[in-house]
């Protein structure tokens, strides 16, 4: 029996679908509750649901844009690239859960048709970018991605506990639900 090892950018895209899937039931389970439950400070770093999912989708904007410069030109970064520079990582520029998901369900096309295009070859380059300080770094590239898989992954499970504190299940989280049978 012949296997066929993946590749780093099939993971890429399985982040890319688990991402997706993730802020979908997120979103359900946060929409399910009244708009006070959703704002109300529970504590958290970012203070609540809503804080702590606008903080993943600044941050998922601003590596978006840094992404946007890699020498590989993504153009499915487009949509990202010219928009406002976030430097707040803390900012709420969508008062609302409504139009926090319509922007989240945006950056998450955003991400699936970025994946999408990401290459073994581009993985392996360095990218150059300045954090939210203005300091300039230089990183491998798939370490970089990886962060922002992960970075999501964990702020996503702050909200899931949050969720939960306010009696909304959440369901399924594993990525292991996601990933097909060899």
């Amino acid at each position: 029996m012949t296997t066929h090892a993946p590749l780093r950018r099939d993971h890429v895209r399985q982040m890319a679908a688990y991402n997706r899937w993730m802020n979908d039931k997120v979103y359900a389970a946060a929409a399910s509750l009244p708009a006070t439950e959703v704002m109300a400070d529970r504590g958290a770093f970012f203070s609540s649901i809503h804080g702590t999912l606008s903080h993943i989708a600044v941050a998922d904007m601003i590596w978006l844009q840094r992404f946007a410069g890699h020498p590989a030109g993504y153009v499915a970064l487009d949509p990202v690239r010219g928009l406002p520079i976030q430097r707040d990582l803390s900012a709420r520029p969508f008062g609302d859960l409504a139009a926090l998901t319509e922007h989240r369900r945006f950056l998450d096309g955003v991400i699936e048709a970025w994946a999408d295009a990401v290459s073994e070859e581009d993985l392996d380059q360095v990218l150059a970018y300045a954090n939210t300080r203005g300091e300039a770094f230089r990183k491998p590239y798939f370490f970089l991605v990886m962060h922002f898989f992960n970075h999501q992954t964990h702020h996503r499970g702050q909200v899931t506990t949050l969720l939960a504190q306010a009696g909304v299940d959440v369901g399924a989280t594993d990525l292991s639900a996601l990933i097909a049978e060899a």
